[in-house]
């Protein structure tokens, strides 16, 4: 069966959803196909916090009803180092720019549902399985859906189904140079019925390795430690893993760490990935289809909207004024900000992860990196705007 739309968008993830919707807003058509199930897509937890451009998007969007309901506004976050403990205030050095906290599959949820209603199509439980004419002014997605062969022709394919995803692997060889970094060092997380211990999030530095006190709500609290690569979830029981919360989140200031039911953990592996080409004829890639991060810097689905935003953009110059130069710039306009996060995320994780002895020459240097955040407004201002994310996209 045949089917035709003016974008086909491979993934309902953030990118993909967010896509959509600004097509739509923009008198513009588009079909999005989805693997996995709509209550798959809705219920897999993911990273929570939002930067301030993105949270702007969405409520240009009419996207944020939810979220500016139930997301939490952090204008601050906690960094600590062998227990000495400073606080960079976002406000202050950013001009009132923050955070919020809101777990991915709340928006994916919210999302979902304004796409349905604004009849945008969704196909889930639609695998697609090959990409053609690529470099034609009439690619197509061939997928299946029902057991059925679809071939769904469009103008454009926007890939957005992440790293495993069709899309990337459909770009020629030789098209791209890869770039990636593994970490020595992997985060067990868990969530816990349990209120937070903090009203903002805490990034740790201890001698016994990182640990994270994070949230995504009132009720309910997501923390990580640092562990070894080849690691286990069996090999940590409840107790083991909020006794060495315990320790490592430990300041000078008298914390303390609230306990409760954990319903979930799991192992998380640190590494970046990227590629240096995000689009070939008609096929662009954005989010993690082209690029991931380190968690550590909460840069993931921000980083996957502002590559939207400049694709969006570009197609609507495209439909409404016949322009193709914001397409063919795309890759290069997305690129210097997937960087700058590489570059803030690679620096979170190397400040405040144990790599080396306690008391080595490597040690001593973190340690004043610490040191410097505490004692300069312009580090400290650093780490803010990177933090909330800067203005442009």
């Amino acid at each position: 069966m045949t089917h035709k739309t003016q974008v086909g968008i491979i993934g309902a993830g953030p990118a993909g959803l967010t896509l959509s919707l600004l097509l739509h807003q923009a008198g513009i058509q588009s079909v999005i196909i989805e693997y996995r199930s709509r209550d798959y897509a809705e219920s897999r937890v993911r990273a929570g916090l939002l930067e301030q451009n993105t949270v702007d998007l969405f409520n240009e969007l009419g996207a944020a009803e939810r979220l500016n309901k139930e997301g939490l506004q952090h204008q601050g976050v906690y960094l600590s180092f062998d227990g000495v403990r400073t606080r960079v205030p976002f406000n202050e050095l950013t001009g009132g720019r923050g955070i919020t906290i809101y777990g991915q599959q709340e928006m994916v949820k919210d999302l979902i549902k304004i796409n349905i209603e604004r009849e945008v199509p969704i196909h889930f439980e639609a695998t697609a399985t090959k990409l053609e004419d690529i470099d034609t002014a009439s690619p197509k997605i061939q997928y299946i859906q029902n057991e059925e062969t679809h071939v769904l022709e469009c103008d454009f394919i926007a890939g957005c189904d992440g790293y495993h995803g069709i899309s990337r692997k459909s770009m020629p060889t030789g098209s791209y140079n890869e770039f990636q970094k593994e970490y020595p060092f992997s985060w067990l997380g868990i969530l816990a019925h349990v209120a937070p211990s903090s009203d903002e999030l805490i990034y740790a530095y201890h001698e016994r390795g990182f640990a994270l006190h994070s949230l995504r709500s009132e009720t309910v609290s997501r923390l990580y430690i640092q562990v070894d690569n080849n690691d286990k979830v069996e090999n940590w029981p409840d107790k083991q893993i909020w006794d060495e919360l315990e320790i490592r989140l430990t300041d000078n200031k008298g914390f303390k760490l609230n306990r409760g039911e954990i319903f979930e953990k799991s192992i998380t592996p640190m590494r970046s990935f990227m590629i240096d080409n995000l689009q070939y004829g008609r096929l662009f890639l954005a989010g993690d289809a082209g690029h991931i991060v380190p968690p550590t810097g909460g840069k993931g689905l921000n980083l996957a909207v502002a590559d939207i935003k400049w694709l969006s953009a570009a197609f609507i110059d495209w439909y409404k004024n016949n322009k193709e130069e914001p397409l063919l710039s795309y890759t290069s306009n997305c690129l210097p900000r997937i960087w700058r996060a590489q570059d803030f995320s690679n620096f979170m994780t190397t400040l405040f992860h144990k790599q080396a002895a306690q008391g080595s020459f490597d040690y001593h240097l973190q340690k004043a990196k610490f040191n410097y955040i505490i004692q300069s407004v312009a580090q400290a201002t650093t780490i803010a705007e990177n933090y909330v994310g800067l203005k442009e996209i």
